[in-house]
């Protein structure tokens, strides 16, 4: 059997906010591993005790921006980061974040390393964002950024309060009847924070890793053996509507859903983005 650290103990229950105990116990039945033992705690229905997963959020903003060539529309977002809001809402930090972006949009950058490593007025991006912290007395640094083509993008940039810079934002590439309702579905992405835009495009082993929850949460409920197949199935679709865009219910009108608003005017999503201040990966 793996050892069970006071490393993994700590890992999991920040990341799940579960209690010690229930923590330790869900490693010692997973045999160490994290991942398994994360599924372990929500199958259990286990309840938050203390800090929970995303709670030591970030301060910044997103700045974003759309740009028109030949071949369509091109939707650019960057998340920048600092220590308080203070700094995130002065207009030399909002200016800076620009400028940021500005670099990132004129190397025709596709990830955060291509924006550190691209140009800047003097140097390169990662040389001014390392620099930053001299300016804004703050340490300073990028955060995610994403990209989204197609015949038409639309953004819709969310601000916490008038005084503070967006700090969500939201991009949905559409074709060009689709262009129609690209308003109405960013705000849906804003709100709502879908992961995928289709089901099929679900990564296989998030699958497996809900259905093994939706497995073992049914069995430790009782349920007759013979239902579980069919409640596993219900609650699958359940967590395809609550994750997939496209099967999202419309925020505006539950009986629909975002397809149904595609549908309607005969138009389809291409891609999707989204990004919230202080909702990515640490590095």
């Amino acid at each position: 059997m793996a050892a069970i650290t006071a490393a993994l103990i700590k890992q999991v229950r920040e990341e799940t906010g579960a209690g010690m105990m229930d923590v330790k116990k869900a490693l010692t039945d997973a045999d160490g591993d994290v991942s398994r033992a994360k599924e372990i705690i929500r199958a259990r229905g286990i309840k938050a005790a203390g800090k929970r997963e995303g709670r030591k959020a970030q301060e910044g903003m997103v700045a974003s921006t759309v740009v028109t060539t030949d071949e369509g529309q091109t939707g650019y977002a960057l998340e920048l980061n600092s220590e308080t809001d203070f700094v995130a809402k002065t207009p030399k930090f909002v200016d800076f974040a620009h400028a940021i972006l500005g670099y990132a949009v004129n190397a025709g950058a596709g990830t955060v390393g291509e924006v550190l490593a691209a140009p800047g007025d003097d140097g390169t991006v990662k040389e001014s964002v390392d620099e930053a912290a001299a300016l804004f007395g703050e340490h300073v640094k990028i955060g995610q950024f994403a990209t989204v083509s197609g015949p038409h993008v639309e953004i819709y940039a969310h601000r916490k309060s008038v005084e503070l810079p967006p700090s969500i934002v939201a991009m949905i590439a559409t074709d060009e009847a689709g262009a129609a309702v690209a308003h109405e579905v960013a705000l849906q992405i804003s709100a709502m924070g879908a992961q995928w835009l289709r089901r099929e495009d679900v990564p296989e082993d998030v699958v497996e890793s809900e259905r093994r929850v939706a497995t073992e949460k049914s069995q430790s409920e009782g349920k007759p053996e013979k239902i579980i197949p069919k409640i596993v199935e219900g609650r699958m679709n359940a967590f395809y509507k609550e994750n997939v865009l496209l099967e999202q219910a419309y925020v505006k009108d539950t009986s629909t859903t975002v397809a149904d608003l595609f549908a309607k005017v005969g138009g389809k999503a291409v891609a999707f983005a989204r990004i919230e201040v202080g909702k990515g990966e640490e590095k």
